[in-house]
């Protein structure tokens, strides 16, 4: 049995969440709840839990703040869930030690498919695959990415893209499909960010930013030289 806690003020989306992950695989998943970021803080620290779900934008003490907390004591993973998009936040959610930032609305099912990854991950009940391509290498069990002889440190757009890249090395993956990969929609993204991204991951690689190839009016590819 898996058991987390979902800090959300919004009882429709509490009952939504817990009634779907308890009857989806009855006796799986155990699920306490909190309706405000104090109340939520107090149970993470009594409790022991397999992951925290989080809503940013709560009572009394937000999200980001329960985030902060818990990452100086535990690596419990921790997802967002909200209704906030911004690029910002979602910066602000990883620099402060998330593991996942889901935007609302959202599908069930793949809520639960993405909280069922993440538990097994940090349970290493999975391994992925690392993935390369001449002196780059990224592995995703642990975050760390190689150019050269050198760890290099990107944002978690940065390392996005360049996993999206080194998963399909030697194709071309277009600009459309890079935002929707990424970003999850492409409709009311401006390309140029898109743009500032890829060359701020080239320029972080050093080097290794040489193997993403521009394709002129098609796209962007990796490859190992």
């Amino acid at each position: 049995m898996y058991r987390f806690l979902l800090v959300e003020d919004d009882r429709n989306i509490r009952e939504l969440i817990v009634n779907y992950f308890t009857k989806k695989e009855k006796g799986l998943f155990e699920v306490d709840i909190a309706a405000d970021g104090q109340t939520g803080l107090e149970k993470a620290y009594e409790n022991h839990y397999d992951m925290l779900l989080l809503d940013v934008m709560l009572p009394e003490l937000d999200g980001f703040a329960i985030c902060r907390e818990i990452r100086r004591e535990s690596d419990v993973p921790i997802m967002f869930i909200t209704a906030r998009a911004d690029e910002s936040d979602m910066l602000n959610a990883y620099a402060l030690g998330c593991d996942d930032y889901v935007v609302k609305p959202f599908p069930l099912p793949v809520l639960y498919e993405k909280v069922c990854a993440l538990i097994k991950r940090s349970k290493g009940l999975v391994r992925s695959k690392v993935h390369s391509a001449g002196g780059i290498s990224l592995n995703p069990n642990n975050g760390m990415v190689v150019s050269g002889d050198e760890e290099i440190k990107l944002t978690a757009r940065e390392y996005a893209i360049l996993k999206v890249l080194l998963e399909n090395k030697g194709s071309v993956i277009s600009r459309d499909q890079l935002l929707d990969m990424v970003w999850g929609y492409n409709n009311d993204t401006d390309e140029r960010v898109l743009d500032t991204h890829m060359r701020n991951l080239r320029k972080a690689l050093g080097e290794g930013g040489k193997q993403i190839k521009t394709v002129i009016r098609r796209g962007y590819k990796i490859e190992d030289q």
